[in-house]
């Protein structure tokens, strides 16, 4: 499906600045409501502008933890790695501009700029140390350069493995190394398309022996724009073995999967999965969910399990049947990108749980997400309902003046949030 030039400039034209609200939708959990689609004849673009942060400015913490920028001056940030010795990668990477001429690249690229999606100076991993652990960087280095949308970062013994879009690169590391100079090898190619290449991101996950990379590939459009030909071997989670440099589809019909992480007390695979849009405020919501091996999870045919999207034509009836519902809604429209497993000491409350970083919307009229939720979890299991740990990306104006991307926690417990917009690093820790 895709939109006639006509009606994306009539729907730019009525696009507001709504207010951010709470969610009282029933679309979070295990057993959300999901209901009839009631997308109009024109399509919500509601977009937060861009902003930034004014000096001094800060997200809200919950309460008893206290905010602190950590990094900032920043490229982009959008994705942190916790190194063994302490240190912290951190990948600055963006969208690209749309290639070609007419009026649906042109007001795609302006809702990508005005949401702060473009930025020329990014695209390389940079190096943050807090030598001393009182949570100020003394030393930020661009670790990596030359990089094209890097994001999943994963080290395996002396080989770090960097996934840019369009292929997955290892570097020989060197513990303590301000900077790495010597080019990259090619280990496989990742699927992308010139001319569209839709959910760019690319994540990464070891094995616990470390002989397996686990590879997040979104979609290259919302449901199979552009055919299924176009959509081989994406909205889905692979497998490589490292030895033999062979792949596999581990989960399929994830439209776009992006953090994954082990749950700590059953080693489960889970990931953070962005729905499709342009079925109204309230469907499809965003989730996370265990990943079973063979398993597809609905994407393009489907949502939500076995309800099926009846703007997919043809579709496929036989796969639709086998279809697995997610284990955790995250809202609709929430753009939940960032997931992270706690495991530090200095903030019990969150021990054993999912944080979440939430992108926020733009297809809905009321914004949702621009926060960093909490999801508790009791027997490897979702147990309960979110919190909010980070609040306040959006101003009074519903403007962005920050979005939250990747979650991971640094050496000494604290919680570390990339801030794409914002262009900074939160550390969050206890009052």
């Amino acid at each position: 499906m895709r939109l006639t030039a006509m009606a994306m400039i009539a729907a730019l034209a009525m696009m507001g600045c709504a207010r951010q609200n709470p969610d009282d939708t029933g679309t979070f959990g295990p057993n959300p409501t999901i209901g009839e689609p009631t997308a109009g004849a024109l399509p919500t673009l509601n977009n937060a502008k861009a902003v930034g942060w004014p000096a001094g400015a800060a997200p809200t913490p919950a309460a008893g933890l206290a905010v602190t920028r950590y990094a900032e001056g920043l490229a982009h940030p959008r994705w942190l790695y916790l190194l063994p010795n302490g240190d912290v990668l951190l990948a600055e990477s963006s969208s690209k501009p749309s290639e070609g001429g007419g009026v649906e690249t042109m007001v795609a690229n302006h809702l990508m700029r005005s949401g702060g999606a473009f930025a020329e100076s990014a695209n390389h991993i940079t190096l943050l140390r807090d030598s001393d652990g009182d949570g100020v960087v003394d030393l930020k280095s661009q670790y990596i350069g030359g990089l094209n949308q890097p994001m999943g970062m994963a080290l395996i013994g002396d080989s770090l493995y960097v996934a840019n879009t369009d292929a997955l690169l290892r570097f020989a590391y060197v513990a303590g190394a301000e900077t790495i100079t010597a080019p990259g090898e090619k280990v496989l190619d990742l699927p992308y398309r010139a001319e569209g290449n839709g959910h760019w991101t690319r994540t990464l996950l070891a094995s616990a022996d470390g002989s397996k990379l686990y590879i997040a590939v979104g979609s290259a459009s919302n449901i199979a724009d552009f055919g299924m030909e176009a959509e081989k071997e994406r909205a889905a989670i692979w497998e490589v073995d490292l030895a033999t440099k062979q792949k596999r589809v581990f989960a399929s019909g994830l439209r776009n999967p992006v953090g994954i992480a082990w749950e700590p007390s059953t080693t489960t695979l889970w990931t953070a999965v962005n729905e499709r849009d342009l079925l109204g405020d309230d469907l499809a919501p965003d989730y996370m969910t265990s990943v079973k091996d063979g398993a597809f999870y609905g994407w393009p045919y489907s949502y939500w399990g076995k309800i099926v999207d009846t703007r997919v034509e043809p579709q496929n009836a036989a796969l639709v049947a086998t279809a697995i519902a997610p284990d955790y809604a995250l809202g609709a429209h929430t753009a939940s990108l960032g997931l992270h497993f706690y495991t530090g000491a200095t903030l019990p409350a969150y021990t054993g749980g999912a944080l979440i970083g939430q992108h926020g919307s733009w297809n809905r009229s009321q914004h949702a997400g621009y926060k960093v939720i909490f999801v508790p979890f009791a027997g490897g299991k979702p147990n309960g309902p979110p919190q909010d740990v980070l609040t306040g990306f959006l101003n009074a104006k519903g403007e962005a003046q920050g979005r939250p991307v990747g979650v991971v926690q640094d050496r000494t417990g604290a919680i570390l949030v990339a801030d794409d917009v914002g262009k900074i690093v939160w550390r969050v820790a206890a009052q």
